[in-house]
């Protein structure tokens, strides 16, 4: 093989992969047979079926039991528009970001007290084993399932306070800069770190996707004077969504 040159098995899933964008594989319809494609390319079965299974893994095709392997619907990427910062006072990011986009969003939480293991006692600045609040969140757009988020504050900061439980109290659902606000720790900025990889079993089964494929991951945390005072994990079906930022210009 010249240098340069595609393998045979990646030459044929490009040709499979452009029919089905330009629409002369239409969703559903069938993907040509192994044998089909070992005639039609003039390559062997290996290099077909390895062409097949490209195409599967990049979320193309799916297999059918008994029944051969199908073009997949996929679907148009909707927004979710992550505006990061907002001042105490104004609505809580979620929601406000929502209704930018002109989309509905609903949220379900429920909250525990847990111990910090090594990875969130680092993001948080804290002692493993120290005790925090591990909130985990469903959020849905227009009901469906759209985004999860699991956070962590230190108890250190929120106990015996009126913002112990994040989505209960005076403030409780207004976000973590109000919530802040609320007992005299003013946040000043937030980081996030944006990568991919294949969904948990549990995380697709909840957002109503299938095992293994990407999922956006946002680790973000909020900051009051150098210190942090809430991390979170967000994770995203990236077939379904698109993480938009909409950042000040200084």
């Amino acid at each position: 093989m010249a240098f340069g040159e595609q393998p045979a098995y990646l030459r044929v899933a490009e040709d499979l992969r452009r029919k089905i964008l330009d629409g002369t594989l239409p969703p559903h319809a069938r993907l040509p047979s192994q044998a089909r494609i070992r005639t039609e390319y003039g390559v062997s079965d290996t290099v077909a079926l390895e062409a097949r299974k490209v195409l599967m893994a990049e979320g193309f095709v799916e297999g059918r039991s008994g029944s051969g392997t199908y073009v997949r619907e996929r679907p148009r990427p909707r927004r979710i528009v992550r505006s990061g910062f907002r001042q105490a006072g104004t609505p809580t990011t979620y929601r406000q970001e929502q209704a930018d986009e002109g989309s509905k969003g609903t949220w379900e939480s429920h909250s525990v007290q847990d111990v910090a293991g090594p990875d969130i006692a680092e993001r948080l600045a804290i002692a493993p084993g120290e005790r925090v609040m591990r909130t985990a969140y469903v959020f849905r757009t227009e009901g469906e399932p759209s985004m999860l988020s699991t956070s962590w504050e230190p108890l250190a900061l929120t106990a015996r306070t009126p913002v112990l439980l994040p989505e209960e109290g005076p403030v409780g659902g207004q976000g973590v800069v109000p919530r802040m606000a609320a007992i005299d720790v003013l946040v000043d900025h937030m980081a996030e770190e944006v990568g991919a990889r294949p969904g948990l079993a549990e995380e697709t089964a909840a957002l109503g996707g299938v095992p293994g494929h990407l999922v956006i991951e946002i680790r973000r945390t909020y900051f009051a004077s150098g210190r942090p005072v809430e991390t979170a994990d967000v994770v995203i079906p990236a077939e379904r969504y698109r993480a938009v930022y909409h950042l000040p210009v200084r």
